[in-house]
């Protein structure tokens, strides 16, 4: 897509930034003119995709940490506020996938990490988030759920759909309490899409994946990243609450 200004003088937060959609909404903000604050594990890619935005022709900057940790939220929004003096856009988007077993054979240790990866971390970035953006009167949160959490579409996921179930709803639940102070908060929701993730989650053939899809395809980063880029956007200023589902028709099936 062309560069555009829908997004000049605005500062964004993209956390799982360093792959996948995470990397994809960063290049899609920054291609706005957002100023872009990439948060993730793995410091070579995260400044990689850092410099990727900054090619575009706007600011950004890697912050490195790891969003299950309670201390990372509060630090990475002091982070864009050190940097850029406001935080008008978040994209809570890290997010991690069991591995692929029936529930009973899922362990504790397993469901303590999709829960805090998944959840727990998505409630602690947007309460660091807000805690911003109520005094501004502004700013728009995105949180990354799943098709899974509207209807689980596969066996052995059962910690996955869970978690993402609730990330719908308390985007939701969020949206009702914080779009009378000026604030828009939303979801979106990825089917099957050609991330690092999916491509790693043991799905034998992903041709016959595509087929199942009325689209017959799988989809792409950039088509989530572009609904995330709508959704932070003035064009979106009516949409409080939504959980915009990018499936290539999978719900509609």
């Amino acid at each position: 897509m062309a560069p555009s200004d829908a997004l000049q003088g605005k500062v964004a937060l993209v956390t799982g930034a360093t792959s996948g959609i995470g990397r994809a909404t960063a290049l899609a903000l920054a291609r706005r003119g957002a100023a872009v604050l990439l948060v993730g594990r793995d410091v070579d890619r995260g400044q990689a995709v850092a410099a990727e935005c900054v090619a575009l022709g706007t600011s950004a900057a890697f912050f490195p940490a790891d969003v299950t940790r309670p201390d990372a939220s509060p630090a990475m929004v002091e982070a864009a506020l050190q940097r850029w003096g406001r935080l008008d856009i978040a994209f809570n988007n890290a997010g991690y996938q069991e591995l692929r077993a029936p529930l009973a054979e899922q362990t504790d240790a397993m469901f303590e990490t999709v829960v805090a990866t998944n959840l727990r971390a998505v409630f602690q970035s947007m309460r660091a988030e807000l805690a911003v953006m109520v005094p501004q009167g502004s700013g728009v949160i995105v949180n990354n759920a799943s098709v899974s959490g509207v209807r689980n579409p596969n066996p052995g996921l059962a910690l996955y759909a869970a978690s993402k179930a609730a990330v719908v709803s308390l985007t939701r639940s969020a949206a009702m309490e914080y779009g009378p102070l000026g604030i828009r908060i939303n979801a979106v929701s990825p089917g099957r899409v050609a991330t690092p993730m999916m491509l790693a989650s043991n799905i034998a053939d992903m041709a016959v994946v595509a087929a199942g899809l009325p689209a017959r395809r799988l989809g792409l980063p950039e088509e989530v990243a572009e609904a995330v880029a709508w959704l932070a956007s003035t064009e979106a200023g009516f949409v409080i609450g939504h959980n915009l589902c990018i499936d290539g028709g999978f719900l509609a099936q």
